[in-house]
């Protein structure tokens, strides 16, 4: 089941996301979050932007997907950054998908006209997970981002709505 996100969530977000922190490079974030940070994090989003999560019958949280400013200025007030987390057993099974359609939707209803998703050069599944999706590469940064020490370049692809 997608749904709103909600307070009770933080602990399995923060669960999922501080895997992706310790061992990929999925994220650039390089420390891992505490629950109250990631709290922080959902109230500022979710108070503004969509922000779903997808629950399996027994109450367990499989993963989590919302929408934030891509950039600070008036002029990107319609363009918005995507992210999407799966918790890593939950991989390949859907969920993923309709989490985004979900997020792609409801962007399209709240009249945004695009969608960013800034994903690492060598995270070739999500790179083709969004092409699937209907986004396209509109850029490729070389040696952006340092993690695990190693120089990463990040591509850019957008989804007009």
């Amino acid at each position: 089941m997608i749904r709103q996100v909600e307070t009770a969530d933080v602990e399995a977000i923060t669960s999922i996301y501080n895997e992706y922190i310790g061992n990929s490079t999925i994220t650039f974030e390089t420390e891992p979050l505490t629950s109250e940070m990631m709290q922080s994090r959902i109230v500022e989003i979710s108070a503004s932007f969509p922000y779903f999560v997808f629950e399996n019958a027994d109450g367990t949280i499989e993963g989590y997907c919302y929408a934030h400013h891509w950039k600070s200025r008036a002029a990107y007030d319609e363009t918005l950054e995507t992210t999407v987390y799966l918790a890593p057993d939950f991989i390949g099974k859907g969920i993923g998908k309709a989490l985004m359609q979900r997020l792609i939707d409801e962007c399209r209803f709240k009249g945004y006209h695009a969608l960013i998703a800034c994903i690492t050069a060598e995270n070739q599944s999500s790179r083709s997970f969004h092409e699937k999706l209907g986004f396209k590469q509109v850029s490729h940064f070389v040696e952006v981002g340092q993690k695990f020490g190693r120089q990463l370049d990040v591509f850019d692809y957008e989804l007009l709505l």
